[in-house]
């Protein structure tokens, strides 16, 4: 086996969840991104502390059915009955055709296990492009997509979870599927990162994930502030428009991550992860991916992020060294959080795209808030 391959059959039983807080499994996300960034050689000690914290994957209770999908769909009870299911699934189809039969199924429901969902799938997709279709990361996607399905999470004015986008369809009028409501989508001037800057934030910035998305439902400034991205010019503009959101999450993170150091990754490595899997989706999927992206991560802006940054003087700068990009990534994985890992491997994107030192400050920075 592929260092990989090796990781992946290692997690292969564990669930997606553990602890009494059901945290996030973040095991084969991570590895992939120490393999990808040429860090080979610090995966299977990673592993080995890794592995101690997580919890077996859960016994299978009903088989997972074209009967009765739906209504299992955001049942975390059922994460043994979809991990089977998905791995059937592509023991019997090609991966891709999986990915795409189930992806106008999953996509209402993209706040599943607070982005974690998409963001897994996003790696596996990656690793299955980039290494070929070896039998362990092919059983990674499934794991993936089961979790997607289990915790699958609707965001208010943004997404509706129900049949999906409708049967013989992919989108209804105007490019919007149907799970998305008219406030998620984008019909505005802004760029992303003036849209993400102009996010209108939550009245109580306290709780849990549910009691703060719940306050977005009768926030009257809600669907304003999701609509006020520009909307793609067609499918073509859809990869640039994404890819900007990407950089502006990023940055954005330097000056307000503080307020909640985990939570505000996700909205850049969320947006990251559907970047990895767009090319795999057909093309009348793109824009209706990019407005659920958008406005799932615009609302972990409203509900966690402070409507004041950080005074910049105060903050990281970008590393002064012949390849700062190198230090970045030693930083990262010298320090072992999962969260630091796979948001460094998000930034070095965003610095390889734009050339701006802040998205690496905005990965030291996450060092710095989060405990090794």
């Amino acid at each position: 086996m592929s260092t990989l391959d090796e990781a992946y059959h290692r997690f292969r039983h564990t669930g997606p969840e553990w602890g009494e807080n059901q945290l996030t499994n973040h095991g084969p996300m991570a590895a992939e991104v120490l393999v990808r960034r040429g860090r080979e050689d610090e995966v299977e000690g990673w592993v080995d502390s890794y592995i101690r914290r997580l919890d077996d994957l859960p016994r299978p209770q009903e088989a997972i059915t074209e009967a009765n999908w739906a209504e299992a769909l955001g049942d975390g009870r059922r994460i043994g009955d979809w991990s089977v299911h998905f791995e059937r699934e592509v023991r019997e189809r090609p991966w891709r055709e999986v990915l795409v039969a189930w992806w106008p199924r999953l996509l209402p429901g993209i706040a599943a296990g607070t982005t974690h969902g998409v963001i897994r799938v996003g790696h596996a997709v990656r690793a299955l492009r980039d290494g070929g279709d070896s039998p362990p990361a092919v059983a990674e996607l499934a794991h993936g997509l089961a979790f997607w399905a289990a915790r699958a999470l609707a965001v208010p004015g943004v997404t509706e979870l129900g049949g999906g986008l409708g049967e013989g369809q992919t989108s209804g009028a105007g490019g919007r599927p149907t799970g998305v409501l008219p406030a998620a989508v984008p019909s505005g001037e802004l760029d992303p990162r003036a849209a993400l800057d102009a996010v209108a934030r939550i009245p109580d910035q306290n709780g849990n994930v549910a009691r703060r998305l719940g306050q977005l439902a009768v926030m009257p400034a809600w669907p304003g502030s999701v609509a006020a991205l520009r909307p793609p010019a067609g499918p073509e503009d859809v990869p640039a428009l994404l890819a900007g959101l990407i950089d502006a999450a990023t940055v954005h993170y330097l000056r307000h991550g503080h307020a909640s150091p985990v939570l505000l990754v996700h909205t850049a490595t969320a947006p990251n992860a559907l970047l990895h899997i767009l090319p795999e989706l057909p093309r009348e999927l793109w824009a209706p991916s990019l407005a659920v992206i958008w406005g799932t991560s615009a609302a972990i802006v409203s509900a966690y992020a402070p409507a004041e940054g950080a005074p910049r003087a105060v903050l990281p700068v970008a590393p002064d060294v012949a390849d700062p990009v190198a230090e970045v990534l030693d930083r990262a994985v010298a320090h072992g959080d999962e969260h630091y890992i796979k948001f460094t491997d998000t930034a070095v994107d965003v610095y390889a795209r734009t050339g701006d030192p802040d998205a690496l400050a905005a990965a030291l920075r996450v060092g710095t808030l989060i405990g090794g």
